[in-house]
């Protein structure tokens, strides 16, 4: 893939620099997730051609990727604010329902 593609981090910073690992969740534009009740939306996005469109999470896809061997880079948000990451976490623990 040579697009960009933006993924929410949710594991954290030790263990990605210890292993080269990354967990986390596929962020979208895509419309058709207005209505699904494991997608977050957190505003609006701020990318080159999806200006206007709004962001969500898709807390149903967690994923792990190598970043080192894909040569990720921070996304320019930095960090989601707490409140949209206490959703995120709310609604991935509604699936894999850890502790």
């Amino acid at each position: 893939m040579r697009d960009v593609h933006p993924f929410l981090v949710i594991s954290p910073r030790n263990f990605n620099n210890t292993t080269s690992l990354v967990i986390g969740l596929p962020m979208t534009t895509a419309e058709y997730n207005t209505d699904n009740p494991f997608a977050v939306a957190i505003g609006q996005a701020k990318g080159r051609s999806e200006t206007g469109k709004t962001s969500y999470v898709l807390c149903h896809q967690p994923k792990s990727l190598d970043w080192r061997v894909r040569g990720a880079r921070t996304h320019p948000l930095k960090r989601l604010p707490d409140v949209f990451f206490v959703d995120v976490c709310r609604r991935l623990n509604q699936i894999i329902q850890v502790g």
